[in-house]
């Protein structure tokens, strides 16, 4: 077998197992949140410290799954597109690779600032709550502003690049792109005012979006790494001689 299709088979199944990691980490994070601690939903500051002092322990590997390791793969999968579509668009491809990596940096950043923060305003709290809330009030938006509360405009930003280099160079199936396309759009105009809801939008419909590009990816990769039917002609006379 040729070592660069084999190359790019390998690629693509790692591309599409990441692809495929980053939905199922939406899902975790989204049915966390939603169904077993409420923590957005809560708005006193004491309440909210008080929730991270209660569920310290899970929410510290719930952000691990989605953000620490969510933007070590999201990375992954960035720079295993820019191997699918590179060549064809190089200038295209360069920025969305460096826009996911940005995006992928800025995601482990924010989950790792939580998780600091939080151990430390665990520790603090035993002593003095109201230190422990005066504190938090000051690491949480940092966590929060690198993690895209204020708009999803660097992810947005990512699928739209992904998804415009994919059309243009046919890399990926054209309604893939399509709908690429739509999530991205939504996620660029969550940061303007009034358009909040987009992030919203974004999340649920990049769910679906991860899930149909890992299986894109999974079926490129094994299509790539089952032998030609020009291999198996040349090496016919190969086996009729040798007998």
């Amino acid at each position: 077998m040729n070592t660069s299709v084999s190359g790019s088979a390998a690629q693509m199944k790692v591309g599409g197992l990441a692809a495929l990691y980053l939905a199922a980490a939406y899902v975790v994070a989204m049915l966390y949140f939603l169904v077993f601690v409420t923590y957005s939903d809560v708005v006193d500051p004491a309440e909210r410290v008080n929730a991270i002092v209660a569920n310290h322990g899970s929410m510290r590997l719930v952000n691990l799954v989605s953000y620490v390791v969510f933007g070590i793969v999201l990375a992954i999968l960035a720079l295993a597109l820019h191997a699918r579509s590179g060549r064809r668009a190089p200038v295209l491809s360069q920025a969305a690779t460096a826009v996911g990596c940005l995006w992928a940096a800025m995601l482990v950043a924010s989950g790792l600032v939580f998780n600091a923060g939080g151990a430390a305003v665990v520790a603090l709290h035993s002593t003095s709550p109201a230190q422990a809330v005066a504190a938090w009030q000051a690491i949480e938006p940092v966590a929060d502003g690198l993690g895209g509360s204020g708009g999803e405009l660097l992810g947005g930003l990512w699928v739209l690049l992904v998804s415009v280099t994919a059309t243009r160079t046919a890399a990926l199936p054209k309604a893939l792109n399509c709908s690429g396309i739509v999530v991205g759009a939504a996620g660029v105009v969550s940061v303007l005012p009034g358009l909040a809801a987009g992030a919203y939008v974004f999340g649920l419909l990049q769910i679906v979006w991860f899930a149909w590009l890992g299986i894109v990816l999974l079926q490129t990769a094994s299509r790539s790494s089952e032998p030609s039917e020009l291999d198996a002609h040349a090496a016919a006379p190969l086996s009729g001689a040798t007998a």
